[in-house]
């Protein structure tokens, strides 16, 4: 920024910043290292201002170096000039980051372990203009989050009605045991049904809030004539995962899961057909926004790549 001074002079923006940092470490090494430059360009840039005016602005005989009267007159207006300017610089960024347009996507936890966090990439590559929000959410706390404008899409699990509210079905994916290394299933190698697991203790999650993925569960093991000796529920999947592999009983996890390897935990798939947790991408009903869209063909492209079908 430049300043023109009545005559001739055009005074920069830098050397004011100069100017005020020797007066405010009173000693010109300090100030070039404060200001990252080399001392001998900074005496110049301060000689050249002081040229300019017609007066010296430091007493150099002083130490520590002192103002004179002109200097620390110039002083009180430079630093208001630089303070204006800092505001005025701070207005024009929150300007810019005003306009820059921002994609909340709520999520989960499960499906980072799917194509979701692909998804994620692609978008990032397809819009790197845009300004992504990631907010990990059950659910039905990404329900109020669309509504109150805090996300604009949301990847979940639970099926529910809401009026202002659009569903779309991505995938119905398959469940999977999860079973302690010492488990007496463990080694067996092909599907396993649900009544074989019926008499362990059962870890589900999470414990809140309902509905969620653990009624989901427990939904499926009802619906087959099936109730566990004790139920165990944890707030998160790594918690209950933890507890496989401390023997503390078996649980069902959706087959992407599988790609997070722990100790003394083994998978094996289900032989039941409507043993499947559906993932399903939620947004504000009407939302025609072309983001939205973009995550949408994103998917699709992603699930014709691996050969899923969309939708089922």
């Amino acid at each position: 920024m430049v300043a023109t001074i009545p005559g001739r002079y055009r005074l920069e923006s830098r050397q004011l910043r100069y100017f005020a940092a020797v007066a405010r470490e009173r000693n010109f090494t300090r100030a070039a290292e404060k200001l990252r430059i080399a001392q001998p360009p900074l005496s110049r840039q301060i000689q050249q201002l002081e040229e300019e005016f017609g007066v010296a602005l430091f007493d150099r005989g002083s130490r520590p170096l002192a103002l004179t009267d002109a200097g620390r007159l110039l002083f009180e207006q430079a630093v208001q000039v630089l303070d204006r300017m800092d505001e005025m610089k701070a207005m024009a960024r929150r300007l810019l980051e005003a306009e820059k347009p921002r994609f909340s996507i709520g999520f989960v936890a499960s499906t980072l372990y799917g194509y979701l966090p692909e998804v994620i990439r692609r978008y990032r590559g397809a819009r790197p203009g845009v300004e992504l929000t990631l907010l990990e959410l059950t659910t039905m706390e990404q329900i109020a989050a669309l509504k109150e404008g805090r996300i604009d899409v949301g990847f979940g699990r639970i099926p529910f009605d809401d009026p202002a509210i659009e569903r779309t079905l991505l995938r119905n994916e398959k469940l999977s045991a999860a079973l302690p290394l010492s488990h007496p299933l463990a080694s067996r190698t092909g599907r396993l049904r649900l009544e074989e697991l019926a008499g362990d203790t059962l870890v589900v999650y999470p414990k809140a809030p309902r509905p969620s993925y653990a009624d989901q569960v427990l939904g499926l093991l009802r619906g087959r004539g099936l109730k566990p000796p004790a139920v165990h529920e944890v707030r998160e999947l790594q918690t209950a995962l933890g507890l496989v592999a401390a023997e503390t009983g078996v649980c069902l996890v959706p087959a992407s899961v599988e790609r997070l390897r722990r100790d003394n935990v083994v998978y094996r798939p289900l032989d039941e057909s409507g043993a499947v947790s559906p993932i399903i991408m939620s947004a504000r009903k009407g939302d025609a926004s072309p983001e939205i869209k973009l995550v949408l063909r994103l998917v699709k492209e992603m699930y014709r790549k691996e050969g899923i079908a969309f939708g089922a």
